[in-house]
């Protein structure tokens, strides 16, 4: 059976190379190579470092080829906003198709990425693009991987370093929980992935069993909890999740996160008009949050059309949204805006992946 480099940890292609008849020390220098997006399997292996292609075996592709396989997905599609904001569609071995997105830094030679976790998403938040098409089945480690190494190909084509990793693109992450972990370990294993496991934001809607689950690896990652509401009425009607899993519930998972790992929680909150965005709904925000050194990332909501409900969600304006954060901060919560990506693309959360979909 062929599997994709990105199926592999280094201990499992060492001891693969081993009954290849390959020294298993080469499994790391390949890996590398694929990490940063110069090898291809049935060519020559690219060797990054100078003076060092005389090292590889001659018959190395040759002993791989019957077991490796090129590529877990291939592009199908890519779209790209005047701000630089790239969105990429990639079409996996089953045909199916997954979102992955570069965001440019502030720095010119920095960006970050986000990648997917499931194809499609089970959770029905209600202003949502990727819930429109259900959920169809997990992403393998693989599949993940190999879109890091995608957006990692496409920010040196500009000139830019990718620089940290979000799970945050379709599906739940905490639901595909021992793809996303080994997806992560290889990702910022220095001896292969090379970003480094603080570089990684995993984010959740809050499924608390997955929060502990987190916390209990030794994965030195960051946590961000999608809460969208400071009361569980308003929460329950955008994410239904929000049924299972009372904010407190979500909150005090996310207070061991933090206690074991040292480094503050993100909650993400997306503004939406007259559904959670009240001054009031800032001030109970505030009070949940009371005592925790949370910080609060909040979001400008990019249209999507009619929602599950059928209701058309609109983003708050930029004088209610400041207000929303000044109440916040007077109380002394950490509250930011995360710039709006690529508004001129599809670049909310399944908007390129139903598109497509639409134009078969």
């Amino acid at each position: 059976m062929h599997r994709s480099l990105g199926d592999f940890s280094l201990e499992e292609l060492e001891q693969c190379f081993a009954a290849w008849g390959v020294k298993p020390i080469h499994a790391g220098r390949v890996l590398r190579e694929y990490y940063r997006g110069a090898w291809s399997v049935g060519s020559s292996p690219t060797i990054s470092a100078a003076g060092q292609a005389d090292a590889w075996p001659a018959d190395l592709v040759a002993r791989m080829e019957p077991h490796v396989a090129s590529s877990a997905a291939s592009l199908a599609t890519r779209q790209v906003a005047a701000d630089g904001t790239t969105k990429l569609l990639l079409q996996l071995a089953d045909r199916r198709t997954v979102e992955s997105v570069l965001m440019p830094d502030h720095r010119p030679d920095r960006a970050a990425g986000c990648v997917s976790s499931q194809v499609g998403c089970a959770m029905r938040c209600d202003f949502c693009a990727t819930t429109k098409t259900g959920f169809e089945r997990n992403l393998t480690a693989a599949e993940i991987v190999e879109q890091f190494v995608a957006l990692r190909r496409e920010a040196e084509a500009v000139g830019r370093r990718l620089q940290t990793i979000v799970f945050m693109g379709m599906g739940e992450p905490m639901l595909n929980f021992a793809a996303v972990v080994a997806a992560a370990r290889r990702i910022g294993d220095n001896r292969i992935g090379g970003l480094g496991w603080r570089q990684i934001t995993i984010s959740t809607v809050g499924i608390v069993p997955g929060i502990d689950a987190l916390t209990a690896t030794d994965l030195n990652v960051n946590l961000a909890v999608s809460l969208h509401a400071a009361d569980d009425d308003t929460r329950a009607r955008l994410l239904p999740a929000g049924k299972a899993y009372a904010i407190a519930d979500v909150l005090a998972a996310a207070d061991r996160f933090q206690a074991a790992r040292g480094r503050p929680v993100t909650i993400q909150y997306c503004l939406l008009q007259d559904v959670n965005d009240t001054p009031e709904q800032a001030k109970t925000l505030a009070a949940v949050l009371n005592g925790r050194r949370f910080h609060v990332n909040l979001l400008r909501y990019n249209p999507t059309g009619l929602s599950l409900q059928g209701r058309h969600y609109e983003p708050t304006s930029d004088e209610r949204a400041e207000q929303f954060a000044a109440v916040l901060r007077e109380r002394g919560v950490v509250a930011h805006f995360r710039r709006s990506r690529g508004p001129d693309i599809d670049a909310a959360c399944g908007q390129l992946r139903r598109r497509a979909a639409a134009s078969v």
